[in-house]
């Protein structure tokens, strides 16, 4: 036979947070993860910031209102410094169902008092934590409660099934983060995104065109995890007239997929709150790499060469 990468089922959450309950989103994701693995998933990706939230509010209260900061200090009380319990916890949960997670967090600094960066942390199957990546360069007004994160959270982690990679929202459209990722051959990766962007933005369209891209320029599947609006964080944020309007126009939708190596979409739109999962073929990465890899025979590394920076001398990780 060969060698041979083998199957996988992936699954994408479609999900809301428990909005801005560090210790309820906790416990919902480890019931997710638990569904996953009851479902025979070996892969499990979440939503952008699914701990304790995205912080949306900012499309619908001025940035720098009462009402924008006061939730703002309610996602720092909730966000989480890793490691710590919450890591503990989605181990275990991840260790019990047999599963590798990719999962959204608000980040915040050890011993800061308002320092926090949009983060993947990625959990083995074993518990282990394996790492994390910080969002490069927070999108529109997350500039006013993250920070941007250092290329040595740029990185490519080993999970049993082969390499993995992940990155969040806009960054899935940077072609020098993607140029740094595909160069070391990842087999799957995800996609973290929020539940909406803004009235301007049509969310699932920019997912659609990214992804699919993203997804044949790599030469590997793709999995999108997207949030999902609530009746809790429309409440939260207070929001009236246009802004309300919008809001409820864009309440339990959602946008998670599974995109082939090739660009094919391999998963139907679904309603609502739900785990979206496909069987895959890692094998069928080959016949893609075959034609056009940029990473080997399609680079040309005597033509290009792309360097990651390591974060300035000082930088506390």
């Amino acid at each position: 036979m060969g060698d041979r990468l083998g199957k996988l089922r992936v699954a994408a959450v479609q999900a809301a947070s428990v909005h801005l309950d560090r210790d309820g989103s906790v416990a919902k994701a480890c019931s997710l993860i638990a569904d996953a693995g009851r479902q025979g998933a070996q892969l499990i990706a979440f939503p952008e910031g699914f701990i304790p939230a995205h912080p949306c509010w900012f499309t619908v209260k001025p940035a720098t209102g009462a009402a924008a900061l006061t939730l703002s200090k309610r996602l720092f009380a909730n966000a989480m410094t890793l490691p710590g319990p919450e890591t503990d916890a989605l181990g275990e949960a991840c260790r019990s169902a047999g599963v590798t997670a990719v999962i959204g967090v608000c980040e915040k600094r050890a011993g800061s008092s308002g320092t926090m960066f949009n983060t993947q942390i990625v959990i083995g199957p074993d518990g282990r934590l394996l790492g994390k990546h910080r969002k490069l360069t927070p999108t529109l007004a997350e500039r006013i409660v993250h920070a941007p994160g250092y290329g040595d959270t740029l990185q490519v982690f080993d999970a049993p099934f082969g390499r993995l990679s992940c990155l969040i929202c806009g960054e899935n459209g940077s072609p020098l983060a993607i140029a740094a990722l595909l160069s070391r051959y990842p087999l799957v990766h995800v996609a973290s995104w929020p539940a909406f962007v803004s009235p301007a933005t049509r969310l699932a369209e920019v997912i659609d065109r990214s992804t699919q891209g993203l997804a044949h320029m790599m030469g590997a599947f793709v999995v999108n995890a997207t949030g999902v609006l609530d009746d809790r964080a429309i409440e939260e944020f207070g929001a009236s007239g246009a802004e309300l309007d919008f809001l409820m126009s864009a309440r339990n939708q959602g946008f998670a997929s599974v995109i082939g190596p090739k660009g094919q979409k391999l998963t139907g739109p679904v309603s609502g709150e739900a785990l979206v999962c496909a069987d895959i073929d890692l094998d069928d990465v080959i016949i893609p790499k075959i034609v056009v890899d940029h990473a080997g025979h399609y680079g040309r590394p005597d033509v290009f060469d792309l360097r990651v920076l390591e974060p300035p001398a000082g930088y506390e990780r």
